[in-house]
């Protein structure tokens, strides 16, 4: 394999940097690394410490230094890194220098390069087209979505001479964005895919995002869009592509292109799709039914036409076509298992991103891989499988399966626990749930082993309702407040109550990964499972039980104080324990009175604490009454003005830093004066603020689905359901759904108070809400037995559904039962 590679010193005159040798360049650079979290091989990686609003890639160089990365672009030169034997590349801005040398890297090849842009579908695209040319040509291709000013330069690193055909997909969400991108990827070859809404807030108007993302192709041989797109195809005749000698190439539905789509007949399982080119009738069959895998297949199929594909090989392709996994699902297994599913494809880039995500899962210590052949990755066998293989150990797998006959003649490169099978079905034959006990375990397999039948047997049985809780979203909410912060301020996150019923564990592991400062729990025992499953961030007790004082020591469990008494059996507890001073919280009452010492306390709180050598004051803290509503607001900063006085009192007794807070979600949105030196950040957390504006800028985190059991057509005059309270008015059709008020489904919202969404319409609820079911009114709805049905989500949110019974989002949140089974996916 010819591997184009650099030295440190070839990369310093390509950025333009200082370079600072302290250390021999024993190795070629072969990773580029922004995140200190994803190191493979530490001797062949260069990290670049980006600078971002609420991230410094500075913080992390010495911890990689002792992961063994001797090889850095700082954009600051600070006295710490003196020390490090280590290289450093001084540079204005490290995200511009890795772009500069990206964009280096993509001069050295001259075979075809794929550009992709549009609002949506151009990672479906991307992976189709994968799939469509995978057979004749060795593609590299970007990560998932790869996609951002960071994604895209890592995408096209990965750019060697062994491949013949580039796909890349570029995403923008600000003007000035693509003319970077542009310089990375160069594309000969254009996919406009569609637009739309995303980003609308940042752009002056539609038209001047469809200008921002034309720049992609500037510079390229060939130019595909759909001309149905007014905007599209008013802006590619501004951009005056055929005065440049481009080659346009149209496709449309309601107009004359090169590719004139006529009839779309949709039936179960697939959909055919007629039209005519250069004169000719032809005809695609692709096995979906939805409108976007339609536009997103002509796309494909335009790119096959323009690329001279044979009809009939084209057809046969299209009919193969298989659905891309656009997340990584986490869900509970058997004997006490976790199961991330990604079994839709494999191929090492994608391998990597998912052991990624394994290794994110602190829950259990062992580490299971099942693995099919990875097919037509235009890499010999042997050496395809000694990268798999070292990239397994570099990951920490402590185990392996794997399925099909290539795999299994490779065995000897792989050093960990393993065992092998020839199919999926001597997998299943061979298989006793025994062997799986107390670890994580990830399935990837090409979709031609159909891992679906062992993700089936992995899985704890559960009812067909699930709480679907999106860790990506979650993470854009917290970025959403971090935002919001001072620099120095810190993040405390709340996680009680099974994090607003989206399962403590998973999110307090995604909160730890992205180095939040504090998780608080409202009772030790919560805080005493986080512990047992891996987190070691700081964690604050909020309703600490005297009785579990021993407990919390032991677990490193900080407690809050609110009164004299808890105060004084903590005090004897501690009289038993050596060591450093227990640290504790201490709650102010400055206007909620629900707990907390009152401003006449104060004076007798110092002198106690003073006189106790054990305790440690970590922080004082109390609660806003009415941050989310403008009505409140005077009494809001009263309290505000009664803690500084309240907590400068304590403060100025004590020689040592004490940590303030007092802001919640609203609070952190509303009163930035009132920051401190940290904020707790709850229901924001999970998509919810006080304010439609606010609640713009956030994505709702759970959503919870059931399936329709049984549909029956019911006469007018009828009544449905116990009590007899649901009398129907007209003949109905009537879907009795898997949700009841044992799963959390208030009663509350009987007789048409509430309703979920079935196919995209809301359809009431008739009748009493049973305790495992309840039954909707469909009949205007089509619908057929097993269809999905959201009880709530984007579409139906849980404030709505709030709303309809008297209630706040809490209360709907953390009354999802336990028995409802969580399913966590990343995207």
């Amino acid at each position: 394999m010819n591997e184009t590679t650099y030295s440190i010193s070839q990369i310093a005159v390509v950025t333009g940097g200082q370079l600072i040798l302290n250390c021999p360049e024993q190795s070629e650079i072969r990773d580029l690394l922004t995140d200190s979290r994803r190191v493979l091989q530490s001797e062949s990686a260069l990290f670049f410490a980006i600078k971002g609003e609420r991230h410094d890639g500075h913080k992390f160089i010495a911890d990689l230094f002792n992961q063994g990365v001797r090889n850095f672009i700082v954009s600051e030169l600070n006295d710490d890194f003196k020390d490090l034997n280590a290289n450093f590349i001084f540079v204005d801005d490290a995200l511009k220098a890795m772009q500069r040398l990206a964009a280096h890297h993509r001069q050295h090849f001259n075979y075809n390069v794929i550009g992709i842009t549009g609002s949506n579908g151009k990672t479906i695209v991307k992976e189709w087209l994968y799939q469509l040319l995978r057979a004749d040509l060795n593609i590299v291709r970007s990560p998932k979505s790869y996609n951002s000013q960071i994604g895209v330069p890592i995408s096209v690193w990965e750019m060697q001479e062994e491949n013949q055909l580039a796909i890349f997909e570029a995403g923008i969400s600000m003007p000035g964005e693509m003319k970077k991108l542009e310089a990375i990827i160069h594309p000969t070859v254009g996919i406009f895919t569609n637009i739309g809404s995303a980003h609308d807030e940042n752009f002056s108007s539609e038209k001047e995002k469809v200008h921002e993302k034309l720049e992609l192709f500037s510079g390229v041989k060939t130019l595909i869009y759909n001309k149905d797109y007014t905007t599209i195809q008013e802006s590619v005749n501004d951009f005056s592509f055929r005065e440049k000698d481009i080659k346009i190439f149209s496709w449309s539905r309601k107009s004359r292109a090169d590719l004139q789509v006529g009839r779309v007949t949709k039936s179960n399982d697939d959909t055919e799709i007629q039209a005519v080119f250069e004169n000719e009738f032809i005809n695609i069959t692709i096995p979906f039914i939805d409108d976007a895998s339609v536009e997103n297949a002509i796309n494909c199929w335009s790119l096959m036409l323009v690329m001279g594909y044979d009809q009939t090989i084209i057809q046969e392709r299209m009919h193969m076509l298989s659905p891309v996994a656009m997340r990584l699902e986490m869900k509970t297994g058997i004997n006490n298992c976790s199961v991330i599913n990604d079994s839709y494809n494999s191929d090492i880039g994608s391998l990597t991103i998912a052991l990624d995500f394994l290794n994110q899962q602190k829950q259990h210590e062992n580490k299971t891989l099942i693995l099919s052949d990875i097919l037509q990755s235009g890499k010999n066998e042997e050496a395809l499988y000694k990268e798999v293989g070292d990239l397994l150990k570099a990951k920490g797998i402590t185990s392996l399966i794997g399925i099909g006959p290539a795999i299994s003649r490779q065995e000897n490169y792989f050093s960990m626990e393993k065992k092998f099978f020839r199919s999926t079905d001597d997998f299943l034959r061979d298989f006793s749930p025994s062997d799986f006990r107390d670890e994580t375990i990830l399935l990837k397999g090409a979709r031609l082993f159909g891992f679906e039948k062992i993700s089936k047997v992995l899985e704890q049985k559960a009812h067909e309702t699930v709480l679907e809780i999106n860790l990506n979203s979650l993470i854009h909410n917290l970025n959403y407040y971090r935002s919001r912060l001072k620099p120095h301020t810190k993040m405390m996150a709340m996680v009680k109550a099974t994090s607003y019923g989206s399962g403590s564990f998973e999110v307090a592991n995604i909160l730890q990964f992205h180095h939040v400062d504090y998780l608080a729990v409202a009772y030790s025992d919560e805080g005493v499972e986080l512990r047992k499953t891996g987190i070691t961030l700081p964690i604050m007790v909020m309703n600490p039980e005297v009785m579990n004082f021993e407990m919390m020591i032991k677990n490193r469990l900080e407690p809050e104080i609110y009164n004299f008494r808890q105060l004084n059996q903590l005090a004897e507890v501690l009289k038993k324990h050596q060591g450093e001073p227990f640290k504790i919280h201490l709650k102010l009452d400055t206007g909620m009175h629900r707990l907390g010492f009152e401003e006449r306390e104060i004076n007798e709180l110092v002198v106690r604490l003073n006189n106790n050598k054990h305790l440690h004051i970590q922080s004082v803290f109390s609660h806003l009454a009415g941050s989310d509503e403008a009505e409140h607001d005077g009494f809001t900063k009263l309290q505000v003005d009664r803690f500084k006085k309240m907590s400068d009192e304590i403060m100025s007794n004590f020689n040592y830093p004490i940590m303030r807070h007092m802001l919640n979600s609203s609070g952190i949105l509303r009163f930035s004066e009132a920051q401190f030196e940290m904020v707790r950040l709850g229901i924001g957390l999970y998509g919810f603020a006080a304010t439609p504006n606010e609640q713009n800028h956030l994505e709702q985190v759970a959503t919870l689905k059931t399936t329709i059991s049984q549909i029956k057509n019911v006469a007018a005059n009828e009544t449905i359901g116990y009590s007899r309270k649901g009398k129907l008015k007209r003949d109905s059709i009537v879907a009795t759904v898997a949700i009841g008020y044992a799963d959390g489904i208030s009663r509350r919202l009987s007789n048409g108070v509430g309703k979920m969404m079935v196919n995209g319409k809301l359809a009431p609820i008739l009748g009493n809400v049973c305790m495992d079911m309840c039954m909707l009114d469909i009949t205007d709805i089509p619908a057929k037995e097993g269809d999905e049905v959201i009880v709530f989500g984007t579409d139906y949110s849980v404030t709505e559904m709030a709303k309809a019974t008297g209630t706040i989002p809490y209360e709907i949140l953390v009354n999802v039962s336990q028995r409802v089974k969580r399913v966590y996916f990343h995207e």
